[in-house]
């Protein structure tokens, strides 16, 4: 990418959008084309058709997704499944149509089986059955990796897909019911310090075993991999450490300042046991994270709390 190539960040006011569009803003990339979900919605075909005919973007960050956590997952299955296939692949085959000159797909550590081997390589997709609770986001997720390797071996297009693994950082969501598991954590945390409330009961054993990128990090990878990444192979993105959600939860409240106690409700959820992805790739590539998760979790809660109160 060139300093005026016109570079197109699709889902720009989310927390993956918003860092990569941050990180190209730093870069000195100026000629950048954002469009809100009111503006552009990208499951309708017509009107990505006409966007990329009428902007013609030669770089697109497909960031834009339907995303949450283990409850939206498992609620709303159908969306999951509908609204992500619709908006990648408009977003995909138009890229195509209108001569993109390269795509890069974000998609999710979840796409992995329940039960492979760790930590995760990326030639472990596909080779056993997925976490039920998220798996119509996963099929999504797995699509959209395939639909740009079919697109690459039939049409020549240099698209390329990149697998983020639990991400947080600014501009989180912190939905009491529809967040992901640390910036939930941060919002409970949060409230039972500022309500006075003796207790914090968490879902599950506190067992299963999470890896955490910062979101600025994330972003650093993906303008990287844009610059000089063009194989089919998808790539892992991530920091090759993980913790238990237990020692997650106890790293959160020392941040936090709550000073209650912590319990676990045995009869809800785990999860996948574990997802740590193997970074072998990226590291013999030349790039590694920069930001420790206390430092991430300490920089996520001062954001929610400028966001949030």
């Amino acid at each position: 990418m060139e300093k005026e190539d016109k570079i197109y960040v699709a889902g720009h006011r989310g927390m993956v959008g918003s860092a990569i569009l941050k990180k190209l803003q730093e870069e000195g990339f100026k000629n950048l084309v954002t469009r809100t979900s009111q503006e552009l919605d990208l499951r309708d075909q017509a009107a990505v058709a006409e966007f990329f005919k009428s902007e013609k973007p030669q770089y697109v960050f497909l960031a834009a997704a339907k995303v949450g956590g283990i409850v939206a997952n498992n609620t709303y299955r159908a969306d999951f499944i509908y609204e992500n296939l619709a908006i990648q692949n408009n977003v995909i085959h138009q890229s195509y149509v209108h001569g993109v000159k390269k795509l890069m797909f974000l998609g999710s550590s979840c796409i992995y089986p329940k039960m492979a081997p760790q930590p995760l390589k990326e030639e472990y997709l596909l080779t056993g059955t997925l976490e039920p609770t998220n798996e119509p986001y996963a099929i999504a997720k797995i699509a959209g990796i395939k639909m740009c390797e079919a697109y690459r071996a039939q049409y020549a297009c240099n698209f390329i897909s990149v697998m983020p693994t639990n991400l947080y950082g600014y501009n989180d969501n912190y939905h009491p019911q529809n967040s992901h598991v640390l910036p939930a954590l941060i919002r409970r945390f949060h409230e039972a310090k500022e309500n006075g409330v003796s207790e914090v009961v968490i879902w599950g054993t506190g067992t299963p075993l999470r890896e955490f990128l910062f979101s600025s990090d994330l972003a650093d990878a993906c303008v990287f991999l844009m610059q000089y990444y063009d194989e089919p192979q998808f790539v892992n993105i991530g920091v090759g450490e993980d913790i238990p959600i237990k020692d997650l939860a106890l790293l959160i409240k020392q941040v936090v300042g709550y000073e209650g106690d912590i319990s676990f409700d045995r009869s809800k959820p785990d999860g996948t046991p574990r997802k740590l992805m193997d970074v072998s790739k990226i590291h013999s590539l030349g790039w590694r994270h920069k930001i420790p998760l206390e430092e991430g979790i300490r920089l996520a809660y001062e954001d929610f709390k400028i966001k949030n109160l």
